[in-house]
Formats: structure tokens, sequence, C-alpha cells
């Protein structure tokens, strides 16, 4: 019989492949940024981060495929001096499912003053997340980009935390970053005082 250690080593690497395997799908690799300052950090493990004003940076100017129209571009760029709610999220993460109707709700606030919620689609088929999207009747653009290639370029954000959820301000810096699920009322209480500044 083989070692306990061996079986679990094979496993592993038989895991590995399989992950390996399901993410080369090309599909997303467009997914871009351009310039940005932000540098993300969590001081002592905190899942939910504020930023004062004073000690906001821009990130970087993200763009990428859109997943309901590969060959539409969701582009950060169209919101200029709007507040944007970036959400990382899959179909398959039970939290971003509880989550969906929450943005959805933000989704209509912002959008009475031009913002939006953009949403990242990561470690999904295109196709599994865009019936996603029409299955749960959502209207807010989301970015099809599997690998999650724009995490390090929103300043590090940890690409194996899903849900991650950003609010930028107008100038587009972090405000708050929520590592986890979040409410519509959390967001909203994000979102108010940037309306005003």
């Amino acid at each position: 019989m083989p070692h306990p250690r061996c079986l679990i080593a094979s496993l592993l690497a038989a895991i590995t492949l399989a992950l390996a395997a399901c993410s080369t799908d090309t599909a997303g690799k467009d997914a871009v940024a351009v310039g940005g300052t932000f540098q993300f950090h969590s001081p002592g493990g905190e899942t939910v981060i504020t930023y004062p004003e004073a000690d906001r940076k821009p990130i970087a100017d993200i763009t990428g495929p859109s997943v309901t129209d590969p060959n539409t571009e969701v582009k950060l760029a169209d919101y200029q001096d709007k507040i944007v709610v970036l959400n990382a999220w899959g179909q398959w993460c039970g939290p971003c499912r509880t989550e969906v109707d929450d943005l959805e709700e933000v989704q209509e606030h912002l959008a009475k003053t031009g913002g939006t919620v953009i949403g990242i689609n990561v470690k999904d088929t295109q196709s599994l997340a865009k019936d996603f999207i029409q299955d749960n009747g959502i209207t807010y653009p989301s970015i099809y980009d599997p690998p999650f290639k724009l995490a390090a370029s929103l300043g590090g954000i940890p690409a194996s935390v899903v849900p991650t959820t950003i609010v930028l301000d107008k100038q587009h810096r972090p405000a708050v970053v929520f590592l986890r699920q979040i409410t519509a009322q959390e967001l909203l209480d994000a979102i108010k005082p940037l309306e005003t500044a």
C-alpha cells in the first residue's frame, strides 16, 4: 500500500493539473490595467479596510471584455468623475450568489448619478458566467477575467479572495475595500459620504 504522504502528494498534483487545465481558457486574457499608484494592504488581516481621503491613491485604468459580449470592452474610464463599485465574483462562489441582489440595488442607486457597479468575473467559463448574469437579471457590466489578472493591477488585492468589493470615489481611488460578502446597506453607507465630496 502506498505511503499516505505519497497519496496526498499525488492527489495534490492531480488537482493542480486539473485546475491548470481549467484555467487554460484564453478568453478574458485581454483584461488589462494601465497606471495607478494604489497599493493594497490589510492591517491585522482586516476584511473591511477604509481609506481616509488624504491616504487614497488611484488604481490603474482597468478595461476588459464584457462577459455578455466579448466584442464589447468594459472600461473604468467610461465613468470619469463617477463613483464606481468593483466586485470580483464567480458563479461558483456561494457568497457571490447571495450578494448579487444587494449589488443590483447598489447599481440602481449609482445609475441615478451616472455611476455603476463593474463586476470582474473570475475562474468561470464565459458561458456559465453569462447564464448567471441572465438568470439573475444583472444589469451592471462585468469584465471577463478568469485568471483574475486585474487583481495585481488593483494594487495587489488578493486574487484568492472572492468576493472582493472595492468602492471607488469619483477620482477612482479606493475608499473602502471589502474582502468578504457585502450587503447593499454596507455599500450605500460607504457610498453616501463620497457623493457629497
